[in-house]
């Protein structure tokens, strides 16, 4: 017998998407850790790190997911992403040395 599963409304989905690329966005950093861990914690965003590298990586893995999952433009995704990345984002580890290579290219 097949269990029939509620569809989640708008808000829901945008709230699932809020943990699954926070999640997603750790496990690309490398880091051992999970929404349900930093959920309720203060500036938990400062406590871990990132490269940019791995910033872009999650910038179009989540704008992939939110295409797919909010049926969401690319464009509308992308910036989706921006505000997220401003919202919730990991600091960058190499952010200086980055940086420098692009204002010496």
């Amino acid at each position: 017998m097949e269990v029939k599963r509620k569809r989640l409304s708008r808000e829901e989905k945008r709230e699932k998407a809020v943990v699954d690329l926070i999640n997603q966005m750790f496990i690309i950093a490398g880091h051992n850790v999970t929404y349900q861990d930093v959920v309720g914690v203060d500036n938990w965003f400062k406590d871990y790190t990132m490269t940019v590298e791995q910033g872009d990586e999650l910038k179009k893995w989540g704008k992939k997911y939110l295409m797919k999952n909010l049926n969401m433009y690319a464009k509308q995704a992308e910036k989706e992403m921006l505000w997220f990345n401003l919202q919730w984002g990991l600091t960058y580890s190499n952010w200086e040395e980055y940086n420098k290579l692009k204002h010496d290219e």
